[in-house]
């Protein structure tokens, strides 16, 4: 049993204030805030005139509202330069595959597409042709219609006009045009994209996209598996898990779902 450590209690019942700040997003007058962190007004108001000296709050002088200070905004920034998604999201990665005994694989937006950053193996590897560095078919592939989807159009035109580059002659016949647009909007509709012994005979996958504090997509997870113990389905624990697992990633990168 791992003993818990101690703390200081003030500066964690304190912290609540800050806290509300941020998941509201907004100014907040100084009941709406105490409320939101759970304490009484005069409990809370010592807290604040505390981080206004250390600039962690600010007041509006016309209405009274509160709103994060300048040294919250510096601290924010900070963490954002350092943040690095492929770092962020490989011991999550780690952690799928040996929760779901499938294949992970991380892949970002390259020069040429989306690409494999990260491979991460079960006890039982999955034997598919895939390495660090392949660079994923857009249409073809449930990870690069990931990207598809949630890329603007224009970034996305010429590596779909030269998508067919991405599907060598051992892999399954392209999917028509029609069917793809079918696809990409499920991808928006459900927040996975999925491919069902496509392009790979007898290989499910699903991949997730990982947003980042601008919303914009920066990463995608795919979990991959063997279609006799791969749930396809929509609602299905492979489904769930994988999402669930982008979403974490996301929140780490500064994402917000209550603003998206």
């Amino acid at each position: 049993m791992i003993k818990e450590r101690r703390g200081i209690q003030s500066i964690e019942v304190g912290g609540q204030i800050l806290l509300a700040l941020a998941h509201h997003g907004r100014p907040m007058s100084l009941g709406d805030l105490a409320r939101a962190a759970k304490m009484p007004s005069g409990k809370a108001h010592p807290y604040l005139v505390s981080y206004s000296k250390l600039q962690l709050v600010t007041q509006d002088i016309a209405t009274g509202h509160y709103w994060l200070g300048p040294t919250a905004i510096q601290l924010g920034l900070v963490s954002l330069q350092m943040l690095n998604p492929v770092r962020e999201a490989t011991p999550f990665a780690e952690t799928l595959a040996q929760k779901t005994g499938h294949s992970v694989a991380l892949s970002v937006w390259g020069n040429q597409g989306p690409t494999i950053v990260l491979l991460v193996d079960p006890i039982y590897p999955l034997h598919v042709n895939l390495r660090t560095g392949t660079v994923m078919s857009l249409a073809g592939t449930a990870t690069g219609r990931l990207f598809a989807a949630y890329l603007p159009a224009k970034l996305i035109e010429v590596s779909m006009r030269e998508d067919y580059k991405r599907l060598g002659p051992d892999i399954s016949h392209p999917l028509k045009q029609e069917e793809v647009e079918k696809r990409l909007k499920e991808v928006r509709k459900y927040g996975l994209s999925r491919s069902v012994n496509h392009p790979t005979p007898g290989v499910n996958s699903f991949a997730a996209p990982v947003f980042d504090y601008s919303k914009k997509i920066v990463l995608g997870i795919t979990l991959m598996g063997s279609s006799g113990a791969f749930d396809p389905s929509w609602s299905g624990v492979q489904a769930a898990a994988v999402k669930d697992c982008a979403n974490e990633v996301s929140r780490r990168l500064g994402f917000s779902f209550s603003a998206s």
